[in-house]
């Protein structure tokens, strides 16, 4: 390993205490890891009722003969005359009197919401306090300045051809306001926090230009190879290191918990870990299961960490296709049975949540996902179920309108859209006027959406089927899938989904539709259907035939009216 390794008798007290000094200070010094190799044993069992010498009856005859380390320091400090027995005896008082003392007051201790609050973390609101929604759009003239970063690079870099073809349409779509991609939405996100003071940090499997070849984050001379980076140079006067984008190793554990930490003691930054696919995730699931997910509710410990896991279903196999969607949903603690106030003024969806988990269809939702991340008075981590296809499908594009902050009168708005409607609805009131002519909705989530909506063009169905997209799907939309049902009162209820049955969102939608479909006045079990892949134990098949097969199957489902 080219470190030092220290080896110490656990029964040297002083030793011990050299050794981990020592390798601190040879850390601080050389930056690099240590290896302390500490000689002991364990005195007691596993647990309360384990006892050891059953399967090891001569080693801890052994144990229980040997003095333990404490007896041996003392035996020591008398032996040498450093201190006396009355001295020992007073320090062993003094310590158990504080032990016990401090086990009475525990006991009338009250665990508080805002125990959590460091010196980072003052002003930051726990869940039993209200932190109103706020507008993530910004001016015009600060996104034409990021848009100006982010698309021209000096002259002295040496672009390769097809980064630099990928800048060429960058700028023609900020300058023509029209067709805005997921990377770019995502650059105008990253540089609007970080003109408003913010740091971002990006790291993951190849993340500087995106495992897709979408992102070119750090550009390469083709003749130096030396790197420049375009949000690294947004202003004059930018501090060092206020946007950090590093490609890491294969060890999603070691990265994500180190990127877990560094959101934790900074809420102020963005921090991000895209994974190269989604299931990737499956080698940090250990971070994910025992302190993304439950940090908060176990130790009152916040955290706005985003994670990014490419997910969707395009025929590349079980081990590129889902990024496990179901799990994420699984582990949110939302009762499906009580539907939240959505007053604007007053409501705790998110704070009441453990995070939030996405499966977003347009760069601008995009974009004002990440700014809300730190535009809030709390900090909940982020799943974002990310695209792959979606990064360059024609159809997924965004004009700048999206991203100001301008709220307008027609659909657009300056926030994130938990869910978006069908493209043939007029209002956004919570009681629309009704459209007594769809037959049918069809509730979807992510790319999905758009193989749903070039099949019914091709059928001419777009007057018949409405098709909803959540794109947020916890903490989920109750008031705005009610509201779809409003609007469309005599249409069939369908939930599309590109995973198998017992996997993606179903399991989690289905009991939240139960309240919603009966305030309505309509029952779930004849009225709200599946459309989808049947139960399996693979996440896709990996055969290119079968998987065309499969979606096609899937879209007709959807595209079906009963009689």
């Amino acid at each position: 390993m080219d470190v030092p390794i220290f080896h110490v008798n656990g029964d040297d007290a002083e030793a011990v205490s050299h050794v981990f000094e020592l390798s601190a200070e040879w850390r601080q010094a050389w930056k690099s890891d240590v290896v302390i190799d500490l000689v002991c044993y364990r005195k007691f069992g596993h647990n309360e009722i384990d006892e050891p010498s059953f399967t090891q009856p001569l080693m801890y005859d052994t144990i229980r003969k040997h003095k333990d380390a404490h007896t041996q320091y003392c035996e020591k400090l008398l032996a040498e005359g450093t201190m006396t027995q009355q001295e020992i005896d007073s320090w062993h008082k003094m310590i158990s009197d504080t032990l016990a003392d401090e086990f009475e007051k525990g006991k009338d201790v009250k665990s508080q919401k805002r125990d959590w609050l460091t010196s980072y973390w003052a002003g930051f609101k726990s869940p039993d306090q209200l932190s109103k929604v706020q507008s993530t759009g910004i001016p015009r003239d600060s996104l034409m300045k990021i848009g100006k970063c982010i698309s021209e690079v000096p002259e002295t870099v040496r672009m390769h051809r097809g980064v630099k073809k990928v800048y060429d349409t960058r700028a023609k779509m900020l300058a023509s306001g029209e067709g805005i991609d997921w990377a770019t939405a995502e650059a105008l996100a990253f540089g609007s926090l970080m003109l408003e003071g913010n740091h971002v940090r990006l790291s993951g499997q190849d993340v500087e230009r995106g495992t897709f070849g979408h992102r070119h984050a750090v550009i390469h001379d083709q003749k130096t190879d030396e790197e420049y980076t375009p949000l690294a140079n947004l202003y004059e006067g930018q501090p060092p290191g206020m946007f950090t984008v590093t490609n890491s190793s294969l060890n999603e554990f070691g990265v994500l918990g180190y990127e877990l930490g560094y959101s934790m003691e900074n809420p102020d930054s963005l921090v991000i870990w895209e994974a190269q696919f989604g299931d990737f995730a499956n080698g940090a699931q250990v971070s994910i299961d025992q302190f993304i997910s439950s940090g908060e509710a176990k130790w009152l410990r916040q955290s706005g960490l985003v994670l990014l896991l490419p997910h969707g279903y395009d025929g590349q196999g079980p081990e590129h296709s889902s990024a496990r969607l179901e799990r994420f949903l699984q582990m949110s603690d939302e009762d499906p049975n009580t539907v939240p106030n959505m007053d604007r003024e007053t409501r705790t969806q998110i704070q009441s949540c453990n995070w939030q988990v996405v499966n977003i269809t347009t760069p601008a939702n995009y974009f004002h996902c990440l700014r809300r991340q730190l535009h809030r008075e709390f900090r909940k981590p982020l799943i974002v179920m990310s695209p792959k296809n979606l990064l360059r499908h024609p159809e997924a594009k965004s004009t700048l309108d999206e991203f100001d902050d301008i709220e307008p009168n027609d659909m657009q708005g300056s926030r994130f859209r938990r869910l978006i409607m069908d493209d043939s609805a007029s209002s956004r009131e919570m009681d629309p006027p009704p459209e007594l002519g769809f037959k049918k909705v069809v509730f979807c989530s992510g790319k999905i959406y758009f193989e749903l909506s070039a099949e019914r063009a091709k059928l001419g169905l777009q007057d018949s089927i409405a098709l909803c997209r959540v794109e947020q799907l916890c903490p989920f939309p109750f008031d705005l899938c009610a509201r779809e049902l409003r609007r469309y009162p005599n249409a069939q209820v369908q939930w599309c989904q590109e995973e198998p049955m017992n996997m993606g969102a179903w399991s989690h939608v289905l009991p939240r539709f139960f309240p919603i479909m009966k305030s309505a006045g309509r029952s779930i079990e004849h009225e709200f259907s599946y459309a989808g892949r049947k139960v399996s134990a693979a996440t896709a098949t990996g055969f290119g035939e079968l998987h065309a097969a499969e979606q096609a199957s899937v879209i007709a489902q959807a595209m079906t009216l009963k009689e």
